[in-house]
């Protein structure tokens, strides 16, 4: 019964992120070139899903723009270029690696690197041992009597 429930539960989500037939582009490579740019665009209302992946409304009018560019003879670069001066360079899931982007790029692995430096600078401090100083004749008296009692 639960293997079931697992199937009806995964049938039906597949049903959910389907395209609409009116979605689709009659020619099968135009349509997996569409495709493909579906999922290298982000949905702006989603901000964290593709619009391949999105049911909202945005989604569903921009994935019907990129297969009217892609009818219209648009190559890939092109289409993705025209969602870029609309929306900005945050539209696409995989922003360049150039200009002031490449910061943002870097900034994860620098900082991590930089953290890895300082918990190695931070461990070889505390491995140092404590110096040995020798007892002065007075503390040496304090001991003596101490351990006495």
């Amino acid at each position: 019964m639960t293997r079931l429930a697992g199937l009806l539960l995964a049938l039906w989500g597949s049903v959910a992120l389907a395209l609409e037939p009116s979605e689709m582009l009659s020619d099968p490579s135009l349509e997996a070139r569409a495709r493909a740019l579906d999922h290298a665009i982000r949905c702006v209302k989603c901000q964290s899903e593709a619009i391949a992946s999105s049911n909202a409304s945005w989604a569903v009018d921009a994935r019907r723009q990129v297969r009217e560019l892609i009818n219209s003879g648009s190559s890939d670069d092109e289409v993705q270029a025209w969602f870029v001066t609309r929306y900005g360079e945050f539209v696409l899931m995989d922003p360049a690696k150039t200009g002031s982007n490449l910061w943002l790029w870097l900034a994860g692995p620098l900082a991590f690197l930089l953290a890895g430096v300082g918990a190695v600078f931070y461990l070889r401090g505390r491995a140092q041992p404590a110096p040995v100083t020798a007892l002065s004749p007075d503390e040496e008296a304090k001991l003596k009597e101490i351990l006495d009692r």
